[in-house]
């Protein structure tokens, strides 16, 4: 039997004889052990398995793209860096080397249940929870979210794209007043440039009051309500703020808020909108959907 696919019995009676080749004979020991003289030679030149080298060498690659993701990609993503380099292991390899080795993906929160109110009467909710959209600018979500820093909280808005889940604008502020959710749709809309697009929110004061309905009226925006109280409304916007705390945040007290500003920063457009693998994209990133959206406009593929 050749070393490199000897089975794990054979290769500890290999390692015994080894082991204990200054004080019985080799030819008895292979005997009694069931090996062959021939097999135990041919191991002490490669005393380790071609499919344990393998395993190493790919345990390697997945080290490297479980830590560029932050500690966040199971085998599924993991397996979708592999394949970019090249590799044809299977899912399955992957999820055991990661099993065996302690690389865990970090899971997100519970959702928590809460009972179904009466629809807003000040503005209707026209998305009825249509998270999937066919084109870019055709609907938008916005939601506020709060981070701690030693210096006070830091509230941050951002502005979601549902096309490609791309966050097409944020803002950071140490107050919550509508000022911080008109400097988020403001960038959107800068960046974006909708003909119409509906955007979704909460029923938050700040996008009930009378700055914010003119400002959508006057960029083409036509604004939809959750319930009050129905989180499942405007979950995708929920979704987002769990993976930014899950992934980047990790329930840490920043020194300061220009810090956690900074990081936020990193983690939407160094990160989040450039690189993390989305299972609802198909396992790329916001931008690298959105980029094969266009070339497919264009007509090339």
């Amino acid at each position: 039997m050749s070393a490199h696919k000897a089975p794990s019995k054979v290769r500890k009676a290999y390692k015994f004889i080894e082991a204990h080749r200054n004080e019985f004979s080799i030819q008895v020991m292979c005997r009694i052990l069931g090996v062959a003289r021939a097999g135990y030679y041919a191991w002490l030149h490669q005393p380790i398995s071609e499919r344990a080298q393998e395993d190493a060498r790919l345990l390697r690659l997945i080290r490297a793209s479980f830590i560029a993701s932050h500690g966040i990609y199971g085998a599924p993503r993991v397996l979708l860096d592999l394949r970019e380099r090249g590799e044809t292991c299977s899912k399955h390899r992957v999820a055991r080397l990661m099993r065996e080795n302690g690389l865990r993906a970090l899971h997100g929160y519970r959702t928590r249940h809460i009972s179904v109110a009466k629809p807003s009467a000040l503005i209707p909710n026209l998305l009825q929870r249509q998270f999937t959209v066919s084109k870019p600018n055709a609907a938008w979500v916005t939601d506020i979210t709060y981070i701690r820093t030693w210096q006070g909280w830091l509230y941050l808005a951002v502005v979601m794209d549902l096309f490609s889940r791309k966050i097409v604008g944020w803002a950071a502020k140490p107050t919550i007043h509508r000022e911080l959710v008109l400097d988020a749709v403001t960038k959107a809309v800068r960046c974006r440039r909708p003909r119409k697009a509906l955007i979704h929110s909460d029923q938050g004061t700040q996008y009930g009051s009378d700055a914010w309905q003119r400002f959508c009226k006057a960029n083409h925006l036509e604004p939809s309500m959750s319930r009050r109280g129905n989180c499942w409304d405007n979950a995708v916007a929920e979704s987002f703020f769990s993976s930014l705390k899950k992934e980047r945040i990790k329930k840490r007290i920043y020194a300061n808020r220009e810090t956690a500003i900074q990081d936020v920063a990193e983690y939407i457009d160094g990160f989040y909108n450039s690189t993390r693998r989305h299972s609802y994209l198909g396992g790329v990133s916001p931008d690298e959907f959105e980029a094969t959206h266009r070339g497919r406009r264009s007509g090339v593929h």
